[in-house]
């Protein structure tokens, strides 16, 4: 009986919700960005540069000289061909600097790699990768 009244209670609440999807997906990050630190998702300012069709991030560690560094991988998809022409190592210091001013917790970590990705529209399975690492401290 209590699993058929939480179902009915639940079904009522999911379709009698007015909210809208997006307004969902704002506070679902809201609450990874309170867990994370405020500024984790990646700002539309960054899209705004490569007119990236896709953002997203990654912390991790990569171990190097046996040392553990804590590392930020910012990974844009998909930007405009002609904004990513030429300087593309600015162009990832940019957003490299962009991220790491919204990101509270950017201290915390020793670097970012800043991916461009590029996939073949035809075949999403072939695509290219460019990366630059910046040291956070020198930001």
């Amino acid at each position: 009986m209590k699993k058929i009244l939480l179902f009915l209670f639940t079904l009522i609440f999911l379709t009698g919700c007015s909210c809208s999807p997006e307004d969902m997906l704002k506070f679902a990050f809201s609450g990874m960005e309170s867990l994370l630190g405020e500024g984790f998702m990646p700002s539309e300012e960054i899209r705004q540069l490569g007119d990236f069709s896709g953002m997203s991030v990654q912390l991790g560690q990569s171990s190097q000289n046996g040392e553990i560094e804590s590392i930020i991988f910012l990974r844009l998809e998909n930007g405009d061909p002609a904004k990513l022409s030429s300087q593309r190592e600015i162009l990832a210091r940019r957003c490299a600097e962009l991220y790491l001013r919204d990101f509270e917790k950017a201290m915390d970590y020793q670097k970012i790699t800043v991916q461009f990705i590029q996939t073949d529209p035809n075949d999403p399975q072939n695509m290219a990768l460019e990366e630059y690492t910046f040291d956070v401290s020198d930001f």
